[in-house]
């Protein structure tokens, strides 16, 4: 925060409220107002700069500073990521690998019911903790896409299919990040890891159910009741001992590949009576042997090892001050503000994924590199839109954070005594609405919320848990989400039908972990 105070009316609830303008004005554009994303999204930032500056006082100098840091945020790590992890999936498309890894999926079963929780929960899920920040959502979305799906539904179910693993994204990072903030109380990012189990496995149980429901109703879930609980039961199971016993780390990529090669398993015993196909129409493919099949999935094997690799500490170490190669990191400070700027190019996520490309069109007889540049040179062109809007939206929540609007509402929320872990989830929900990232919305929020719960009496590590729940149900709607899936369907304009189409889901699943939150704080 750069601003004096985060109270400038000296009545926290005013302050609060006029700090919640730029989110109510971004939600009402997109849902009510019908605009494309990226009108939405300038037409706030415009509106949060004059809010900032006018009503909380931050100094011109700090509000460019802010946006400057945003929009170079927004290209460099995130929309490098999407880039590099689109363009993988071009590459796997153009050398035919894609043509046999969606027939080994096929091979499995021809139901697309079957095939969403294969692609849409699993898979989603896996690359959710290889990798994050929109991986999962681009790649599955347009998996399912090919695989006959329509795009918007597409990329609706894939954004809500994520509520069960976006709390663990990028080897546990949101979580993990805990143990940096040195928060009230001592909390670790074990202690929340704990505490999420308490919560997350009636949503995860939950929501492959909700998504066959959403794909054909209850006679899709009574049908294919089997391979339902299956996922559901081996997923939330799995993942809770892990959140448990051992960390965040692994908590979404051990379950995700348990829950698929035990579902494909039972699969090989076990099919629905009834083949359910969207339209009446699947997808035909040839048979392919094992070598092949493995050799498809090479580019996802290669993503995961790569993506790994960089999240390891001693790697990391690299680029620390004083490390190895601490020269790869580029940091100023903008002109005429405090605020400084850095850029990773190597220790960046996307250049895992870069390397994974690389690896695959080296490795891979039909398809040259000259031909994967002009892929990767139409994949920017097709997300220069959508990556503008999320700088955009990263902006106006720089802007939000340096002028005090985020400390405001934190503040207000947290004056609410015994009735705040009702609204812990939400605080949190609002935290990565805004962001688009929940170690962000930890980051900002979980030190509100230690201090809060040490004041009413309740365990902090229970609220930092609700932070987090909170925040993953809004991974549904966030304009950074929904930015990325449109793009990546092809959909780029129809951002306001994506957020309308999960927006009840969003609020849904948020009403859920406050009320549930709400009865724990009684007993922890």
């Amino acid at each position: 925060m750069l601003v004096e105070t985060y109270d400038p009316f000296q009545h926290l609830a005013v302050s609060a409220f006029v700090a919640a303008i730029p989110i109510l004005l971004l939600l009402l554009c997109l849902t009510v107002f019908k605009m494309q994303g990226i009108q939405a999204a300038l037409l706030t930032l415009l509106v949060t700069f004059f809010i900032a500056g006018l009503v909380f006082h931050l100094p011109f100098g700090e509000s460019i500073g802010s946006i400057v840091q945003g929009v170079v945020q927004g290209l460099w790590p995130i929309g490098y990521i999407i880039v590099m992890a689109v363009w993988l999936y071009k590459i796997a498309v153009a050398s035919g690998k894609f043509a046999v890894l969606r027939g080994s999926i096929i091979g499995i079963s021809r139901d697309q019911r079957i095939q969403l929780l294969l692609i849409g929960f699993c898979f989603n899920a896996f690359l959710e903790g290889a990798a994050g920040f929109g991986v999962p959502i681009a790649i599955c979305a347009v998996l399912l896409v090919s695989l006959g799906f329509k795009p918007l539904q597409a990329a609706m179910l894939c954004l809500i299919a994520n509520g069960a693993s976006g709390a663990f994204g990028a080897i546990g990072i949101p979580v993990g990040i805990i143990d940096t903030l040195g928060l009230e109380g001592q909390v670790t990012s074990m202690d929340v890891s704990m505490m999420t189990a308490l919560t997350l496995p009636m949503i995860n149980f939950t929501i492959p159910f909700l998504l066959i429901w959403l794909m054909d109703g209850w006679k899709g879930i009574k049908e294919i009741l089997p391979a339902i609980l299956v996922t559901s039961s081996v997923y939330t199971v799995s993942q809770a001992l892990i959140t448990i016993f051992i960390g965040p780390e692994l908590a979404d990529i051990i379950p995700s590949l348990l829950t698929m090669g035990l579902l494909a398993l039972f699969l090989k015993r076990w099919q629905p009576r009834n083949i359910f196909l969207l339209n009446g129409n699947g997808c035909e493919s040839e048979h392919a042997s094992l070598k092949d099949v493995i050799q498809a999935w090479s580019p996802f094997y290669l993503l995961t090892m790569f993506v790994f690799l960089w999240s390891l500490p001693a790697f990391k170490g690299l680029f620390a001050e004083g490390g190895a190669l601490e020269f790869a990191k580029w940091a100023f400070v903008v002109p005429g503000s405090s605020i400084e700027v850095g850029v990773d190019f190597i220790g960046a996520t996307g250049t895992a994924i870069l390397l994974a490309a690389v690896t695959t069109v080296t490795t891979t007889k039909t398809i040259r590199m000259k031909e994967s540049i002009s892929l990767l040179k139409k994949v920017i062109v097709d997300f220069s839109i959508p990556i503008m809007m999320i700088c955009a939206i990263i902006g106006i929540a720089k802007l939000m954070t340096y002028g005090g609007l985020t400390m405001a509402l934190g503040e207000a929320v947290a004056t609410t005594g015994a009735f705040f872990p009702f609204l812990s989830p939400i605080l949190g929900w609002i935290g990565v609405f805004m962001t688009g990232s929940v170690v962000n919305n930890n980051t900002l929020f979980a030190p509100i919320q230690t201090t809060a719960g040490a004041i009413i009496g309740t365990n902090p590590s229970l609220l930092v848990a609700a932070n987090t729940a909170g925040g993953v149900m809004a991974k549904l709607v966030s304009p950074q989400s929904i930015a990325i899936a449109t793009a990546a369907v092809g959909e780029t304009g129809n951002e306001a039908a994506l957020t309308k189409m999960t927006l009840k889901y969003s609020f849904g699943l948020l009403v859920f972990v406050s009320v549930w939150t709400y009865i724990l704080s009684f007993y922890f």
